[in-house]
């Protein structure tokens, strides 16, 4: 009986151990806190719908996610995509990636990528790129919901006029593909691949500058978007004390516009890394705002993580495991 009894004590310690060695690398600075998180296993929602708030995000997705394997599909790339953009005054380009298994004759939810400063549409969806494998292999693995990624320029100018563009210029013709997107862009998308319409099957995402993009995008157009995904933005959102007399500091926006009942954001996610060495501040002060405003947001501080492509992976990981989900 001894035996037996120590035999139960050692098994339960053993199970505790791994309990806890497969814990997350997510942490938060004492300001900082990842709203309505909760352990990864408890994702539904009291009424037995989808919450994507209930489900903690991870910072730990191994390499091999963002490696080509053998045997799977990756879908259809389709690069260099030309339309005309009556805000740019000029033709622009996106890269399309249909996803494996496509069907012309089936509609699909799409997300619209940003890049950061300096990027174009080839930054984050292109031949191999991270973005690319990384949904490649969570849609064979179950991890994803099949969709449209539509990565889209910054740029909304005359392009001949691109490589004579001055850092400032270029953060003010970034600004214009806020409202470029909602008129142009995703008319052209619509017209012209099977996409679903609706703001439930609409999502944004982008990195850094594009962050601050995406976040401006989101909510512009809440009629239009109902998931905004933004990693590490930049200043130049709404007001803030950060990076003052620069043009880096002007505001996009005055403040948020506050979202109804009708069009609340159905998942609203930043995250940005200890060791980001921008923007760490504005992030977590857009996040205050929102907070103070009640506009539900998950957003998270996380240890050793800087400001660059293996961050934008993580979080790519986080926010596409999530979309179109309710």
């Amino acid at each position: 009986m001894r035996k037996t009894i120590l035999s139960i004590i050692i098994a339960i310690l053993i199970s505790a151990v791994l309990m806890t060695a497969c814990a997350n690398t997510q942490s938060t600075d004492p300001n900082s806190s990842s709203a309505d998180s909760a352990p990864a296993t408890q994702g539904a929602a009291d009424d037995g719908g989808y919450d994507p708030y209930a489900v903690e995000n991870r910072y730990d997705i191994d390499e091999e996610m963002f490696e080509k394997r053998g045997g799977v599909d990756y879908g259809t790339l389709l690069k260099d995509v030309t339309y005309y953009s009556t805000i740019a005054g000029d033709h622009k380009q996106v890269n399309i990636l249909l996803p494996a298994g496509y069907d012309e004759n089936q509609a699909y939810p799409v997300t619209y990528v940003f890049h950061g400063f300096g990027g174009d549409h080839n930054t984050h969806i292109d031949t191999d790129s991270y973005l690319v494998l990384l949904y490649g292999n969570m849609l064979h693995d179950g991890l994803a919901v099949p969709q449209i990624l539509v990565g889209m320029d910054m740029y909304t100018d005359i392009l001949a006029d691109k490589e004579s563009k001055s850092d400032e210029e270029l953060r003010y013709i970034y600004d214009k593909a806020i409202e470029e997107t909602g008129v142009d862009l995703m008319p052209f998308i619509e017209e012209n691949y099977p996409v679903k319409t609706g703001r439930e099957n609409t999502a944004i995402a982008g990195m850094s500058e594009g962050g601050a993009k995406s976040l401006c995008t989101g909510f512009t157009w809440l009629d239009k978007f109902g998931y905004i995904g933004t990693f590490a933005p930049d200043t130049g959102v709404i007001p803030t004390e950060y990076f003052k007399g620069t043009f880096w500091n002007t505001p996009y926006m005055e403040e948020f516009p506050q979202p109804t009942e009708d069009n609340t954001p159905y998942y609203l996610y930043m995250a940005v890394g200890s060791e980001d060495p921008w923007n760490i501040d504005c992030t977590l002060y857009y996040r205050d705002v929102l907070n103070e405003m009640g506009v539900r947001n998950q957003t998270d501080y996380v240890d050793g993580y800087g400001h660059d492509a293996d961050f934008w992976g993580q979080c790519s990981y986080n926010y596409l495991s999530k979309l179109f989900r309710q």
